[in-house]
């Protein structure tokens, strides 16, 4: 009887640890000047937006491209679910406010994060990516 129960608990806890490996962090995996050399798809042209957004490594990975300043860029923080997979499918990037008391260039230069993607959104269905008050649809992967 000790050992059956010594094994369902060691399997039990090989089950957790295997569903938190599953399990995404929310803080950027990386971030950098420019835009994405290889993608798998990309939100429409950010003329109007000043973002845009890409699925990279087929859906597992979620990137966020902002254009501003290139001395001050805009660099994401966290990514949170605001709508799961069949509800809506929608994510908010947080970023933080750039610093006041910095001398920032004035040029326009793209700046890229990016974010494992969410478990409980999918490449399914067109993705929802908020920042900066500023929203835009991701197409199906």
């Amino acid at each position: 009887m000790l050992r059956r129960t010594t094994a369902a608990l060691g399997i039990a806890a090989s089950a957790l640890l295997l569903l938190a490996a599953c399990n995404p962090g929310t803080s950027p995996v990386e971030d950098f000047a420019g835009v994405p050399e290889e993608y798998d798809r990309a939100s429409e042209d950010p003329e109007s937006t000043g973002m845009q957004v890409f699925w990279l490594e087929e859906g597992g990975k979620l990137a966020v491209t902002i254009w501003g300043s290139s001395s001050c860029p805009w660099v994401g923080t966290d990514i949170s679910v605001t709508a799961e997979a069949g509800e809506g499918n929608a994510v908010e990037i947080e970023i933080p406010p750039l610093p006041d008391n910095v001398a920032c260039t004035m040029d326009y230069a793209p700046h890229t994060t990016v974010f494992w993607t969410p478990t409980y959104v999918t490449t399914t269905e067109p993705l929802e990516v908020t920042a900066l008050e500023q929203t835009v649809t991701l197409p199906v992967k």
